[in-house]
Protein backbone atom coordinates (compact mmCIF):
# COMPACT_ATOMS: atom_id res chain seq x y z
CA UNK A 1 0.00 0.00 0.00
CA UNK A 2 1.15 3.16 -0.58
CA UNK A 3 -0.27 6.86 -0.49
CA UNK A 4 -0.69 9.40 2.45
CA UNK A 5 -1.78 9.26 6.09
CA UNK A 6 -2.75 12.57 7.46
CA UNK A 7 -3.74 13.36 10.57
CA UNK A 8 -6.08 16.57 11.73
CA UNK A 9 -8.19 18.94 12.15
CA UNK A 10 -27.33 14.64 -22.59
CA UNK A 11 -26.34 11.00 -22.88
CA UNK A 12 -23.01 11.94 -22.51
CA UNK A 13 -23.01 11.66 -18.80
CA UNK A 14 -24.62 8.16 -18.73
CA UNK A 15 -22.37 6.66 -21.04
CA UNK A 16 -19.89 7.66 -19.10
CA UNK A 17 -21.46 6.91 -15.74
CA UNK A 18 -21.46 3.27 -17.06
CA UNK A 19 -17.94 2.61 -18.51
CA UNK A 20 -16.34 4.33 -15.23
CA UNK A 21 -18.09 1.37 -13.54
CA UNK A 22 -19.42 4.72 -11.27
CA UNK A 23 -21.99 4.26 -8.14
CA UNK A 24 -24.94 5.49 -9.93
CA UNK A 25 -24.29 3.54 -13.24
CA UNK A 26 -24.99 0.49 -11.73
CA UNK A 27 -27.96 1.81 -10.34
CA UNK A 28 -29.20 3.06 -13.92
CA UNK A 29 -27.97 0.13 -15.15
CA UNK A 30 -30.09 -2.31 -12.50
CA UNK A 31 -32.97 -0.70 -13.96
CA UNK A 32 -33.71 1.84 -11.06
CA UNK A 33 -34.01 4.52 -12.78
CA UNK A 34 -35.59 3.30 -15.75
CA UNK A 35 -38.42 4.33 -17.74
CA UNK A 36 -31.26 33.27 -15.64
CA UNK A 37 -29.21 36.25 -16.23
CA UNK A 38 -26.03 37.02 -14.51
CA UNK A 39 -27.59 40.23 -12.76
CA UNK A 40 -26.73 39.77 -9.02
CA UNK A 41 -29.52 39.43 -6.93
CA UNK A 42 -27.67 41.18 -3.59
CA UNK A 43 -31.33 42.80 -2.46
CA UNK A 44 -31.90 40.65 0.44
CA UNK A 45 -28.31 40.25 2.23
CA UNK A 46 -29.14 42.28 4.68
CA UNK A 47 -32.41 41.57 6.58
CA UNK A 48 -32.60 43.12 9.47
CA UNK A 49 -28.93 43.29 9.89
CA UNK A 50 -28.28 39.48 10.05
CA UNK A 51 -26.83 39.13 6.35
CA UNK A 52 -23.18 39.01 5.78
CA UNK A 53 -22.32 41.05 2.73
CA UNK A 54 -22.91 40.38 -1.01
CA UNK A 55 -24.79 36.99 -1.18
CA UNK A 56 -22.48 36.32 -4.20
CA UNK A 57 -19.19 37.26 -2.86
CA UNK A 58 -19.90 34.89 0.10
CA UNK A 59 -20.43 32.04 -2.01
CA UNK A 60 -17.66 32.53 -3.96
CA UNK A 61 -15.42 32.09 -0.90
CA UNK A 62 -16.96 29.63 0.63
CA UNK A 63 -14.57 26.87 -0.73
CA UNK A 64 -11.74 29.30 0.65
CA UNK A 65 -13.41 28.74 4.26
CA UNK A 66 -13.03 25.64 4.02
CA UNK A 67 -9.58 24.92 3.21
CA UNK A 68 -8.74 27.67 5.92
CA UNK A 69 -10.86 25.03 8.94
CA UNK A 70 -8.86 21.87 7.39
CA UNK A 71 -11.38 18.58 7.82
CA UNK A 72 -14.30 17.72 8.34
CA UNK A 73 -16.99 14.74 8.60
CA UNK A 74 -19.86 14.42 5.62
CA UNK A 75 -23.20 13.37 5.02
CA UNK A 76 -23.83 13.18 1.50
CA UNK A 77 -27.13 12.07 0.08
CA UNK A 78 -27.80 11.85 -3.46
CA UNK A 79 -31.55 11.53 -4.93
CA UNK A 80 -32.59 10.68 -8.41
CA UNK A 81 -35.60 10.35 -9.66
CA UNK A 82 -36.94 9.31 -13.58
CA UNK A 83 -39.43 7.46 -15.21
CA UNK A 84 -41.55 7.63 -11.99
CA UNK A 85 -38.45 6.08 -9.82
CA UNK A 86 -37.45 7.76 -7.09
CA UNK A 87 -33.80 6.35 -4.51
CA UNK A 88 -31.46 7.48 -2.94
CA UNK A 89 -28.00 6.66 -2.01
CA UNK A 90 -25.94 8.26 1.34
CA UNK A 91 -22.29 8.27 2.37
CA UNK A 92 -20.73 9.38 5.52
CA UNK A 93 -17.43 9.98 6.21
CA UNK A 94 -14.16 12.65 6.52
CA UNK A 95 -12.35 15.31 4.33
CA UNK A 96 -9.08 16.76 4.42
CA UNK A 97 -9.69 20.03 2.51
CA UNK A 98 -6.19 20.89 2.55
CA UNK A 99 -4.65 18.04 0.49
CA UNK A 100 -8.15 17.14 -1.32
CA UNK A 101 -7.99 13.52 0.86
CA UNK A 102 -11.22 12.01 1.84
CA UNK A 103 -13.37 8.98 2.81
CA UNK A 104 -17.11 7.57 2.24
CA UNK A 105 -18.56 4.86 2.79
CA UNK A 106 -21.40 4.74 0.34
CA UNK A 107 -24.86 2.49 0.84
CA UNK A 108 -26.83 1.91 -2.37
CA UNK A 109 -30.29 1.44 -1.98
CA UNK A 110 -32.16 -1.62 -1.92
CA UNK A 111 -32.85 -3.61 -5.61
CA UNK A 112 -35.91 -2.33 -7.32
CA UNK A 113 -37.45 -5.63 -5.86
CA UNK A 114 -37.00 -4.75 -2.49
CA UNK A 115 -35.26 -8.06 -1.82
CA UNK A 116 -31.69 -7.74 -1.91
CA UNK A 117 -29.10 -5.59 -0.07
CA UNK A 118 -26.05 -3.91 -1.51
CA UNK A 119 -22.59 -3.67 0.64
CA UNK A 120 -21.11 -0.42 1.18
CA UNK A 121 -18.73 1.09 -0.84
CA UNK A 122 -15.89 2.39 -0.04
CA UNK A 123 -14.33 5.55 -1.69
CA UNK A 124 -11.15 7.37 -1.82
CA UNK A 125 -11.33 10.39 -2.80
CA UNK A 126 -8.13 11.75 -4.19
CA UNK A 127 -6.79 15.17 -6.03
CA UNK A 128 -7.56 13.97 -9.72
CA UNK A 129 -9.02 10.50 -8.92
CA UNK A 130 -11.65 8.91 -6.81
CA UNK A 131 -11.41 4.91 -6.13
CA UNK A 132 -14.13 2.07 -5.36
CA UNK A 133 -14.27 -1.40 -3.74
CA UNK A 134 -16.86 -3.06 -3.24
CA UNK A 135 -17.42 -1.97 -6.35
CA UNK A 136 -19.29 -5.24 -7.62
CA UNK A 137 -19.93 -6.31 -10.99
CA UNK A 138 -16.86 -8.61 -11.72
CA UNK A 139 -14.51 -6.79 -9.85
CA UNK A 140 -12.67 -9.43 -7.27
CA UNK A 141 -13.13 -8.23 -3.69
CA UNK A 142 -9.63 -7.24 -2.91
CA UNK A 143 -9.36 -4.91 -5.65
CA UNK A 144 -10.39 -1.01 -5.73
CA UNK A 145 -11.28 0.45 -9.36
CA UNK A 146 -9.85 3.97 -9.75
CA UNK A 147 -11.54 6.31 -11.79
CA UNK A 148 -9.61 9.43 -13.49
CA UNK A 149 -11.99 12.19 -12.22
CA UNK A 150 -11.45 14.62 -15.11
CA UNK A 151 -12.11 11.76 -17.69
CA UNK A 152 -15.62 11.65 -16.47
CA UNK A 153 -18.03 13.96 -17.81
CA UNK A 154 -20.22 14.80 -14.79
CA UNK A 155 -16.38 15.82 -12.93
CA UNK A 156 -17.38 12.77 -10.93
CA UNK A 157 -20.64 15.24 -9.19
CA UNK A 158 -22.64 12.37 -9.59
CA UNK A 159 -20.62 9.51 -10.69
CA UNK A 160 -19.68 8.28 -7.09
CA UNK A 161 -22.92 8.20 -5.51
CA UNK A 162 -22.07 11.36 -3.75
CA UNK A 163 -20.48 14.56 -4.61
CA UNK A 164 -17.39 15.25 -3.37
CA UNK A 165 -17.40 17.46 -0.67
CA UNK A 166 -14.84 20.52 -1.87
CA UNK A 167 -15.99 19.67 -5.52
CA UNK A 168 -19.45 20.57 -4.27
CA UNK A 169 -18.09 23.77 -2.58
CA UNK A 170 -16.45 25.06 -5.68
CA UNK A 171 -19.29 24.64 -7.66
CA UNK A 172 -20.47 27.79 -5.95
CA UNK A 173 -17.52 29.57 -6.91
CA UNK A 174 -19.16 29.57 -10.07
CA UNK A 175 -22.61 31.59 -8.89
CA UNK A 176 -24.01 33.97 -11.08
CA UNK A 177 -27.25 34.82 -8.94
CA UNK A 178 -28.19 34.52 -4.97
CA UNK A 179 -30.77 35.38 -2.50
CA UNK A 180 -29.86 35.82 1.03
CA UNK A 181 -32.78 34.02 2.38
CA UNK A 182 -32.59 34.30 6.23
CA UNK A 183 -30.87 32.37 9.03
CA UNK A 184 -31.60 28.94 10.19
CA UNK A 185 -29.83 25.63 11.82
CA UNK A 186 -27.81 23.03 11.10
CA UNK A 187 -26.87 20.46 12.86
CA UNK A 188 -26.90 22.82 15.85
CA UNK A 189 -25.15 25.08 14.03
CA UNK A 190 -26.74 28.49 13.37
CA UNK A 191 -26.60 29.21 9.58
CA UNK A 192 -27.49 31.73 6.95
CA UNK A 193 -29.45 30.33 3.96
CA UNK A 194 -28.47 31.26 0.27
CA UNK A 195 -30.29 29.98 -2.80
CA UNK A 196 -29.24 30.91 -6.53
CA UNK A 197 -27.96 29.38 -8.94
CA UNK A 198 -24.43 28.59 -10.36
CA UNK A 199 -22.46 28.17 -13.83
CA UNK A 200 -20.04 25.11 -14.15
CA UNK A 201 -18.38 26.44 -16.89
CA UNK A 202 -17.44 29.86 -14.76
CA UNK A 203 -17.06 27.54 -11.68
CA UNK A 204 -14.29 25.54 -13.60
CA UNK A 205 -12.50 28.98 -14.29
CA UNK A 206 -12.49 29.95 -10.44
CA UNK A 207 -11.64 26.17 -9.47
CA UNK A 208 -8.88 24.97 -7.60
CA UNK A 209 -6.40 23.04 -10.23
CA UNK A 210 -7.33 19.95 -8.85
CA UNK A 211 -11.02 20.24 -10.00
CA UNK A 212 -10.87 22.64 -12.87
CA UNK A 213 -10.67 19.93 -15.76
CA UNK A 214 -13.47 17.79 -13.77
CA UNK A 215 -15.68 20.99 -13.41
CA UNK A 216 -15.01 21.56 -17.07
CA UNK A 217 -16.21 18.19 -18.16
CA UNK A 218 -19.28 18.47 -16.54
CA UNK A 219 -20.19 22.01 -17.72
CA UNK A 220 -19.55 20.32 -21.17
CA UNK A 221 -21.70 17.00 -20.02
CA UNK A 222 -25.03 17.78 -18.28
CA UNK A 223 -27.83 18.70 -19.84
CA UNK A 224 -27.57 22.03 -18.91
CA UNK A 225 -24.32 24.03 -17.46
CA UNK A 226 -26.88 26.34 -14.73
CA UNK A 227 -26.95 24.61 -11.45
CA UNK A 228 -29.61 25.73 -8.93
CA UNK A 229 -28.57 25.41 -4.73
CA UNK A 230 -29.38 26.18 -1.55
CA UNK A 231 -26.45 26.60 0.54
CA UNK A 232 -26.05 26.96 4.19
CA UNK A 233 -23.22 28.96 5.09
CA UNK A 234 -21.75 30.12 9.50
CA UNK A 235 -20.76 32.96 10.47
CA UNK A 236 -17.12 32.03 9.73
CA UNK A 237 -18.19 31.60 6.33
CA UNK A 238 -18.20 27.89 5.82
CA UNK A 239 -19.95 25.50 4.11
CA UNK A 240 -22.38 23.50 6.31
CA UNK A 241 -25.06 22.38 3.74
CA UNK A 242 -25.27 22.79 0.12
CA UNK A 243 -27.70 21.05 -2.03
CA UNK A 244 -27.48 21.35 -6.09
CA UNK A 245 -29.51 20.08 -8.63
CA UNK A 246 -28.51 18.46 -11.72
CA UNK A 247 -30.06 16.87 -14.59
CA UNK A 248 -28.51 14.52 -17.47
CA UNK A 249 -29.80 12.45 -20.13
CA UNK A 250 -30.29 8.46 -19.46
CA UNK A 251 -29.07 7.42 -23.10
CA UNK A 252 -30.29 4.05 -22.56
CA UNK A 253 -33.94 5.10 -22.98
CA UNK A 254 -33.80 8.66 -23.83
CA UNK A 255 -35.34 9.91 -19.99
CA UNK A 256 -33.97 12.53 -18.32
CA UNK A 257 -32.77 11.88 -14.70
CA UNK A 258 -32.50 14.36 -11.72
CA UNK A 259 -30.49 14.22 -9.27
CA UNK A 260 -30.04 16.20 -5.82
CA UNK A 261 -26.79 15.95 -4.08
CA UNK A 262 -26.43 17.08 -0.45
CA UNK A 263 -23.61 17.52 1.24
CA UNK A 264 -23.50 18.14 5.24
CA UNK A 265 -19.88 18.96 6.83
CA UNK A 266 -19.93 19.08 10.54
CA UNK A 267 -17.42 18.77 13.47
CA UNK A 268 -14.32 20.39 11.71
CA UNK A 269 -10.96 19.75 12.33
CA UNK A 270 -11.36 16.14 12.46
CA UNK A 271 -8.84 13.56 12.05
CA UNK A 272 -8.29 12.77 8.46
CA UNK A 273 -6.80 9.36 7.79
CA UNK A 274 -6.73 7.96 4.09
CA UNK A 275 -4.04 5.71 2.45
CA UNK A 276 -4.38 5.17 -1.12
CA UNK A 277 -4.18 1.61 -2.82
CA UNK A 278 -0.89 0.46 -4.26
CA UNK A 279 -1.07 -0.14 -8.14
CA UNK A 280 -1.05 -4.19 -7.68
CA UNK A 281 -4.12 -3.64 -5.82
CA UNK A 282 -6.13 -1.71 -8.59
CA UNK A 283 -8.55 -3.64 -10.49
CA UNK A 284 -7.30 -3.61 -14.48
CA UNK A 285 -9.93 -5.60 -16.23
CA UNK A 286 -13.23 -4.54 -17.47
CA UNK A 287 -15.80 -3.13 -15.76
CA UNK A 288 -19.11 -4.60 -16.19
CA UNK A 289 -22.03 -2.21 -16.00
CA UNK A 290 -24.77 -4.31 -14.23
CA UNK A 291 -28.02 -6.10 -16.46
CA UNK A 292 -28.38 -4.22 -20.18
CA UNK A 293 -25.58 -1.51 -19.29
CA UNK A 294 -22.95 -3.00 -21.43
CA UNK A 295 -19.63 -2.76 -20.16
CA UNK A 296 -16.79 -0.25 -19.69
CA UNK A 297 -13.19 -0.35 -20.64
CA UNK A 298 -10.35 -0.22 -18.18
CA UNK A 299 -9.46 1.63 -15.80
Amino acid sequence: MVGWERERRGRRVAGGLAAAGGVLGVWLAAGACSGQGAAVQGQGAAVQGQGAGDPVAVLHRAADRLVAAGSARARTAMEMASGGTRVTIRGEGVYDFERRFGRLEVRLPQDPAGTSEHRPITELLAPGALFMKNRGAGVPDDKWVRVETASLSDGNLVTGGATDPFAAAEVLRGTRTATYVGRTEVGGAEVRHYRGTADLARAARGASEDNREALAAAADGFATAEVPFDAYVDDEGRVRKVRHRFSFVNGRDEGTVDVASTTLLYDFGAAVRVRLPDDADIYAGKIAAGPGGGTGGKN
